[in-house]
């Protein structure tokens, strides 16, 4: 089963691009960031055609999240939907519409789109922290409920150094600060698993490519990407992948595709099996 992430700074603008790389890699599940559209206007046709359902939540212009899958997707949840912790105040992240999730062939999909921040003296940092600390609680929830989890999409936060083409030059700033990083690892605490570093641990990997300073003609880019996994899927993960060849085209988005191949064979989920998109695997 292959599972996908791409924050692709506006499916519309880059929808010939996404439609290419799914016929050329078939991913059972693909999450798009950075959608910046509306839900009514979304352009669901072209991914229907190729045999997906499609799950969107977005706004004008900005952030926006969708989950695209061969399996229709079941209970649907858009933003911190029904999370009742006293001490987060969701309210304050209703505007933005940068979380979607779902429960695809028995695994949770949580689809995020984390605030970049801008600087470390930003009110937008604050916000950042507050929303990835709503996260954590919000999964601290959804732990509660046993359910196997695949949180993904652009966190805009460099785990380590590793991620970081120039740690030196950018250490302790945005998407590199010491709070950043405990602000996500609160996120993840022991529950959840970093698929691309299971099966690579050295640096030169990147995910995302500043538009400017030709950064991805001379490589200089960062890992902010991420698909993160429940301790009981890591033994079913056969591998992880940034496809960076995206990055190369012609107006590109400045991220590049992340995927996780999940053998489920022999593991019990729940299959859907009823559904009429059912999709053997």
């Amino acid at each position: 089963m292959l599972i996908a992430t791409w924050n692709v700074n506006s499916i519309r603008t880059r929808l010939a691009q996404v439609i290419d790389w799914i016929n050329q890699v078939n991913p059972d599940i693909l999450c798009l960031q950075e959608t910046k559209v509306m839900d009514d206007i979304f352009p669901v046709e072209p991914f229907e055609k190729l045999g997906y359902s499609v799950e969107v939540y977005g706004q004008k212009s900005y952030n926006g999240v969708a989950i695209i899958s061969k399996i229709k997707a079941k209970n649907v949840k858009k933003g911190f939907y029904g999370f009742t912790d006293s001490d987060q105040n969701i309210e304050i992240f209703l505007d933005q519409k940068r979380l979607i999730s779902a429960e695809i062939n028995g695994i949770k999909i949580i689809n995020v789109y984390v605030p970049n921040g801008s600087s470390l003296e930003s009110n937008k940092f604050g916000y950042k922290i507050d929303w990835l600390n709503c996260l954590a609680s919000f999964l601290d929830d959804q732990e509660k409920k046993g359910e196997i989890t695949c949180l993904m999409g652009d966190f805009n936060v460099a785990p380590s150094n590793l991620d970081i083409h120039d740690p030196k030059k950018y250490e302790g700033g945005i998407m590199a600060s010491e709070v950043e990083r405990n602000a996500l690892s609160n996120v993840l605490k022991e529950r959840l698993i970093d698929a691309f570093r299971i099966f690579e641990k050295n640096t030169g990997h990147w995910s995302w490519w500043d538009y400017r300073n030709n950064a991805y003609e001379l490589n200089k880019g960062w890992r902010i990407d991420h698909i993160y996994i429940s301790k009981e899927l890591s033994s079913k993960l056969k591998s992880c992948v940034i496809d960076s060849l995206p990055r190369g085209n012609l107006r590109p988005s400045d991220h590049a595709p992340v995927m996780i191949d999940l053998n489920l064979n022999d593991i019990n989920l729940d299959i859907f099996e009823d559904d009429e998109n059912f999709l053997e695997i």
